[in-house]
């Protein structure tokens, strides 16, 4: 047996391992995936396509406040990364975060203004800000 396997080391290298992460997280399977893929930025950390993979990995699997901090990393890296902002909002805004999540979703969409759902979940933050500076609103 390997060492790596020994050690708990999964086989191959960061490389290999992100091919692998991203056929689980295609697959649906994205805890084994932000799993697999932590090793990988563990190992790679100034990857941003690694850490892009993992943040995504981490949102789909529900860990939505690793995946915030994730984003916010890659957008610090890539600020012009009409992506990244895009999931820093949604990050934000599942967390409740609604006035950074608008400011970012505003990013994603002035970047990328074709797409739709960067505009709709733009809107549903801004609603969400707006409804709740009126009187009497929780």
């Amino acid at each position: 047996m390997p060492a790596s396997h020994q050690e708990g080391k999964p086989s191959g290298g960061p490389y290999e391992w992100l091919q692998r992460g991203l056929a689980l997280l295609a697959g649906g399977e994205a805890a084994a995936a932000a799993t697999l893929l932590s090793r990988a930025h563990a190992e790679e950390p100034g990857s941003t396509g690694v850490l892009e993979a993992l943040a995504r990995a981490q949102y789909d699997s529900g860990d939505v406040a690793a995946a915030a901090d994730s984003f916010e990393r890659l957008a610090r890296a890539r600020p012009a990364d009409d992506y990244a902002h895009f999931g820093l909002g949604l990050s934000l805004s599942r967390l409740g975060r609604f006035g950074p999540a608008a400011e970012h979703l505003a990013m994603a969409h002035a970047m990328r203004p074709d797409r739709p759902e960067y505009a709709d979940r733009l809107r549903q933050v801004r609603a969400t800000l707006a409804a709740r500076q009126t009187p009497g609103s929780p």
